[in-house]
């Protein structure tokens, strides 16, 4: 089990130092509007706020500090994709994270993440505010809600902005702790750069914003079988599966 879970953390780390991705965000070339929905529509679910917790809250004395990553597949899309990444669109988007989640009294939680793919101009941020509805026993389960708030920076193409609200049940089993939920993520995006004017040159298009909404559902497993170490694996389905790996130090 302790080798499992140290290859666990290892790959983590792999993957957020991977330089897979070391390409930049630059539209080659321009699209149309229906594609950029899609585009925003896609770009907004892997850069939206993930869970990756469960429900109970940390308490006034608790803190989660990690590393994350998450792995969404685009390869069936590539037109526009391909667009953004001049032509040599990966076939999945690996978004490495760090996170930290503070515990505050009256069971809420806050919690604050960044990204940045090294060698890319990719880099977002967000912000997540939970309150426990139900802290849960050894005979009852947990249930929280949350809200979240993510923004995408150093891309000079691409405006966008993800806004979250969920609920989640949880309950725990000695160290494993199994948790699911759902709610609704909103996505708003803006052409800009060369987005914007290639586009409208290539195509007579001017690219409208886009404020598009959709439900998300999700699923996990958190595993601390030493104390200060937690292992967390999570799926979530946004119109396509979303997977994503924690290793965190808590308490």
């Amino acid at each position: 089990m302790k080798r499992l879970l140290c290859g666990m953390v290892a790959a983590t780390l792999a993957f957020t130092v991977s330089p897979v991705l070391a390409a930049d965000i630059n539209f080659t070339r321009g699209i149309d509007q229906s594609s950029f929905k899609s585009l925003s529509k896609e770009a907004g679910a892997a850069l939206a706020y993930r869970n990756m917790a469960p429900a109970a809250p940390l308490g006034i004395t608790g803190f989660d500090i990690g590393l994350e990553v998450s792995a969404i597949d685009i390869s069936s899309n590539s037109n526009y994709w391909n667009a953004a990444f001049n032509n040599e669109a990966p076939s999945y988007l690996v978004i490495p994270k760090i996170r930290a989640r503070k515990g505050l009294p009256f069971g809420i939680d806050v919690g604050a993440m960044y990204s940045y793919v090294p060698d890319s101009n990719i880099k977002f941020y967000g912000v997540e505010l939970s309150k426990s509805v139900l802290d849960g026993t050894m005979a009852t389960p947990a249930l929280g809600v949350r809200a979240t708030y993510t923004n995408l920076a150093g891309v000079d193409d691409l405006s966008l902005q993800t806004y979250g609200i969920d609920a989640s049940v949880s309950k725990v089993f000695l160290f494993i702790t199994p948790y699911a939920g759902a709610g609704m993520l909103w996505i708003n995006s803006d052409a800009k750069g060369n987005l914007k004017s290639k586009t409208l040159s290539e195509l007579g298009i001017d690219l409208k914003s886009e404020t598009i909404s959709v439900p998300r559902v999700f699923g996990g497993i958190k595993v601390t079988p030493f104390p200060l170490l937690g292992i967390t694996g999570e799926v979530e389905y946004v119109f396509r599966p979303i997977y994503s790996l924690k290793a965190a130090i808590n308490f």
